[in-house]
């Protein structure tokens, strides 16, 4: 498909979910959880996600539909990054109890390098994750969707990992360890969820068409 699908009910549902998980990543990648051993930004929940549905749309109404949909999703994401830094920077009510409103500027105050790298990161993992899994579909990986999710979700969260962790935080501290927390836990996720989302996601929008 060369040209965009037109705008169906699967499509629309789906672009709608995608926005929105663009704009929670940054605020729920605040928080490190413990995943057994290993700590991992909470932010990748909604990355697997946004892996899960560019793949569905790719595999739906095509890659070039699919690499449309990364671009656009940078419209909320430098949308919820201003209205951050609008928040943040405006002063805070005297009625807000100060453990609050500490905890909002701390969440809100993200630094100008960390916003770039995300930004990055975003771009060059989504547009890969679709490259591949669309790339993928031709010959024998045509009938092989649990393959080519989880080919694709791994090397772009490797790819995603890579950039961010470099770009945001390389030469304030070593960065090496990490790097090998997040890749370890991140293609593991990917490995394990991101192919059981994409069948959903699919099913999802097939299931929205036929209404």
């Amino acid at each position: 498909m060369t040209t965009p699908a037109p705008l169906t009910r699967s499509l629309f549902v789906l672009s709608i979910f995608y926005g929105g998980m663009v704009c929670i990543a940054g605020v729920l990648g605040n928080k490190q959880v413990a995943l057994g051993p290993l700590a991992v930004e909470a932010g990748i929940f909604a990355f697997l996600l946004l892996v899960a549905v560019s793949s569905a749309i790719a595999e739906l109404h095509g890659r070039v539909t699919a690499n449309q949909l990364v671009r656009f999703g940078f419209i909320p994401l430098l949308a919820s990054m201003l209205l951050s830094w609008l928040v943040w920077a405006l002063p805070a009510s005297p009625k807000m109890g100060p453990e609050y409103r500490d905890a909002i500027q701390l969440i809100l105050g993200t630094t100008w390098r960390i916003w770039g790298a995300g930004i990055v990161a975003y771009g060059a993992s989504q547009t890969l994750n679709v490259t591949i899994f669309s790339a993928m579909r031709g010959g024998e990986g045509s009938k092989m969707l649990w393959l080519r999710a989880g080919v694709a979700g791994i090397l772009s969260q490797i790819v995603d990992t890579l950039i961010f962790i470099t770009l945001a935080f390389y030469g304030e501290f070593p960065i090496g360890p990490l790097l090998v927390g997040q890749l370890i836990s991140k293609i593991a996720l990917s490995a394990l969820l991101v192919p059981v989302l994409i069948y959903a996601f699919v099913a999802l929008g097939r299931r929205l068409d036929r209404a």
